[in-house]
C-alpha cells in the first residue's frame, strides 16, 4: 500500500502554510511518505491519481480565497469537470477563520461541498478553526487532527515492526547549509536572481524610492500615522481605486545582530542551500550565494509572536532539563492556556523566546532554522492615491503600531515601525513593493453615485476613489470620515474642503471625543437618512465600507437598514433582505480588518 499524504494550502498570512507544515510533520512521525504544497503550486490535474489529501486553507477578504490558491480555485470550479473524477481520492478539509467575519470559513466549507460533488470521499466534516476562540484557532485544530489520524491510519495503518517516531526526536530538516570559505559580492547575486521581464510581484518586486514621509496626527497625538509616497516611474505598475500595494519588511538591524550573537552565527557567512528532499525546492528570494545577515534580516520572521509549531520544533532540540520541561508543556494540547499567557499575550517574539530559552538556542542547528522560522510575509495597503492625480506615484496612510504589554519593551509593529524609520531627506532610500488588485471595485457607469464609510486609515481607499472618480468627472460622492479629534487626527481635511467648495463632494464627519457625548460614523448615516435612501433607492447609489472589523462595521449595517425603515418603510427583515440584494449584487461593499 502507498502510504502517501499530500497537503496543500491557500495561505494569506502564513498561518495555514503553518498548519499545513505542522501536519507534514505528523505525517512524518507516522512513517507516511509527505508532501506540502500551495495549491497553485502543484499541478491540479494530479489530483486523479493521489490517494490521500488534506487541505487547509483560509479565507480573505469577502468569502475569497488566498492569492495562493486562485488558480486552483477556477479550475476546480470548472462545468466542465467530470462528476466522479475524484472517486478514489480520500480527503479532508481544514478551514482557517475568524468569526468576526461575516463568510466565516467560506473559503473551506465551499472547497469540501466541491470535493465531494467530484466524487472524493470526506473523511470527515470540514474543520472550522476560529482566531476569536479564547485558545485560538488550535482549539479546533488539535481534536480535529486527532479525528483525522484516527480516520488515516486506520486505511493506511503503520507498516507491521514500525512505530511512531517520538515528538522529542528531531525530524531531518529540509535544507543543509554548506558555508563558503570565500566571500562573494551578495548584490551581484541578488540582483541576477530578480531579473525578471514580467510585472513586479512578490518574487521580482520592484524598488520604488521613497518620495516622502510624513506624520500626518499632531506631535500629541497619541498615535503616529504616516502618509508616505513611493515613485513607480519606469515600474510599469497600474492600479484602480481599491487596489493594494505589497510589501515585506524587514528587521531591524539591532534584532539581526542579538540573533546572530545568540545563536553564535557570522552575520557576514557566506552560505548556499541545498534541500535534503528532491521535492524542495530553494526558497526563490533567498540568493545563491546568500549571506547570514540577508537570511535574517530579510527572510525569517524574528519579530513575529511565534506559534506553537515554533515551541514544537524547539523542543526537540532542549538538553536541559527545566527547558525541555517547559517546551514540551507550551507544545501540548493541555498546555495552551500556559502558551498564550507566556506568548500571545504579552505578544512576545520569537527571538525574545529565544533569550528566554539559552541552553536549547546553544543547541539548534542552523540546518533547521528555515524550519524554525517562517518566511516574513508581505504586508498589504490600500492604495491612497490615483495615477490620475499623481502619475507615477503610490501613496499609502500608515498607523504605526506601537503599545505596551507587561514586556519591558514596548511592542512594535514590524513593517510600519520600519516604514516609519525611512527618511528620504537623508539620501535615497527604496521599498520593494508589488500591486495587487483590491477586493473592492467602483462603478464603470459615470452617473452612479458612490457612498463611502472611511474612520481613520479606512478612509485610504475612498482618497484614492475620490482622486480618480473626480479627475474623470464623477461628482456624486459622498464621504462618512470619523477620527478621535477634528484638531488631532483629521486626516486629508483640506483635500476634502477644497472637494466640497468645488461641489465634488459631500462631507459628512464624526470626531468621536471632541464632545461628551461620543459621535461615531454610524450616527452620520442615520443623520443623512433621506440623502442615502434617495441615493440608494432612486439613483442605483454603490455603498462601501472600509475600517478596523471590530464593531464600526456592524454598526454602519444597522444604521443604514434603520435608514431604509425609516425612509422606505421596510420591515427589519426587509431591511436586511434589501442590504443582502445589494451586496450580492456588488452595490454593497466592505473591506474590513482586524
Amino acid at each position: 500500500m502507498d502510504r502517501a499524504l499530500l497537503v496543500l494550502y491557500g495561505s494569506q498570512t502564513g498561518t495555514a502554510q503553518d498548519t499545513a507544515e505542522r501536519i507534514g510533520r505528523q505525517a512524518q512521525r507516522r512513517r507516511m511518505k509527505v508532501r506540502v504544497e500551495a495549491l497553485d503550486s502543484y499541478n491540479v490535474v494530479g489530483l486523479i491519481s493521489e490517494s490521500l489529501v488534506v487541505f487547509v486553507c483560509s479565507t480573505t477578504g469577502q468569502g475569497d480565497p488566498p492569492d495562493n490558491m486562485k488558480n486552483f480555485w477556477r479550475f476546480l470550479f470548472r462545468k466542465s469537470l467530470p462528476v466522479g473524477s475524484l472517486c478514489r481520492l480520500d480527503c479532508a478539509v481544514l478551514g482557517l477563520g475568524d468569526s468576526s467575519y461575516p463568510k466565516f470559513n467560506f473559503v473551506a466549507k465551499k472547497l469540501l461541498k466541491r470535493m465531494s460533488q467530484l466524487g472524493a470521499n470526506a473523511l470527515l466534516p470540514v474543520g472550522l478553526a476560529d482566531d476569536q476562540h479564547d485558545l485560538g484557532a488550535d482549539a479546533v485544530i488539535d481534536p480535529w487532527l486527532k479525528a483525522f489520524w484516527e480516520k488515516a491510519l486506520a486505511l493506511y495503518p503503520l507498516p507491521a515492526g514500525q512505530s511512531l517516531i517520538k515528538d522529542a526526536e528531531p525530524l531531518p530538516p529540509r535544507y543543509a547549509f554548506h558555508f563558503l570559505d570565500t566571500i562573494t559580492d551578495e548584490s551581484n547575486c541578488r540582483l541576477n536572481a530578480q531579473v525578471d521581464s514580467g510585472p513586479p510581484s512578490s518574487t521580482h518586486p520592484f524598488p520604488a524610492r521613497v518620495v516622502f514621509n510624513h506624520r500626518v496626527t499632531s506631535p500629541s497625538h497619541f498615535q503616529d500615522v504616516r502618509h508616505i509616497e513611493f515613485d513607480i516611474s519606469g515600474s510599469n505598475i497600474q492600479f484602480s481605486a481599491g487596489d493594494v500595494v505589497m510589501m515585506r519588511p524587514c528587521n531591524a538591524p539591532e534584532d539581526v545582530d542579538e540573533f546572530c550573537q545568540l545563536l553564535r552565527l557570522d552575520p557576514q557567512s557566506q552560505f548556499t542551500l541545498q534541500p535534503t528532499d528532491t521535492s524542495t525546492a530553494v526558497p526563490s528570494r533567498l540568493p545563491q550565494p546568500c549571506s547570514v545577515r540577508h537570511l535574517v534580516e530579510h527572510f525569517l520572521d524574528i519579530a513575529a509572536v511565534p506559534r506553537r509549531s515554533f515551541f514544537e520544533l524547539l523542543a526537540t532540540f532542549a538538553t536541559n532539563e527545566l527547558e525541555r520541561e517547559k517546551l514540551a508543556e507550551f507544545s501540548s494540547a493541555q498546555g495552551q492556556d500556559e502558551l498564550h499567557a507566556y506568548c500571545n499575550r504579552p505578544r512576545r517574539t520569537a527571538l525574545e523566546v529565544l533569550a528566554d530559552f539559552p541552553h536549547t538556542t546553544a543547541e539548534l542547528k542552523v540546518d533547521h532554522l528555515l524550519d524554525l522560522f517562517p518566511e516574513i510575509q508581505p504586508r498589504s495597503f490600500s492604495i491612497a492615491s490615483s495615477l490620475l492625480a499623481h502619475p507615477n506615484r503610490a501613496q499609502i496612510l500608515l498607523a504605526v503600531v506601537r503599545y505596551r504589554t507587561i514586556m519591558q519593551k514596548p511592542r512594535r509593529g514590524l513593517c510600519s515601525s520600519w516604514l516609519a524609520s525611512l527618511d528620504p531627506s537623508q539620501g535615497d532610500v527604496y521599498v520593494p513593493l508589488w500591486v495587487k488588485k483590491g477586493s473592492m471595485k467602483f462603478p464603470r457607469d459615470p452617473d452612479t453615485p458612490v457612498i463611502m464609510v472611511g474612520p481613520g486609515t479606512g478612509v485610504a481607499p475612498f482618497r484614492s476613489a475620490l482622486q480618480e472618480r473626480i479627475s474623470q468627472g464623477r461628482t456624486a460622492n459622498v464621504l462618512f470620515f470619523g477620527c478621535r479629534s477634528e484638531s488631532k487626527d483629521f486626516y486629508c481635511h483640506s483635500e476634502w474642503e477644497e472637494m466640497v467648495r468645488a461641489g465634488q463632494l459631500i462631507l459628512s464627519t464624526a470626531f468621536s471625543r471632541d464632545q461628551e457625548d461620543k459621535i461615531y460614523v454610524q450616527h452620520r448615516v442615520r443623520e443623512q437618512a433621506k440623502l442615502l435612501w434617495d441615493l440608494i433607492a432612486n439613483k442605483n447609489a454603490c455603498f462601501y465600507i472600509a475600517g478596523n472589523a471590530k464593531q464600526m462595521p456592524t454598526g454602519v449595517c444597522d444604521a443604514l437598514k434603520e435608514v431604509f425603515q425609516a425612509e422606505g418603510g421596510v420591515s427589519d427583515s426587509e431591511a436586511q433582505e434589501m442590504l443582502d440584494v445589494l451586496e450580492k449584487s456588488g452595490r454593497f461593499q466592505s473591506e474590513t480588518w482586524s
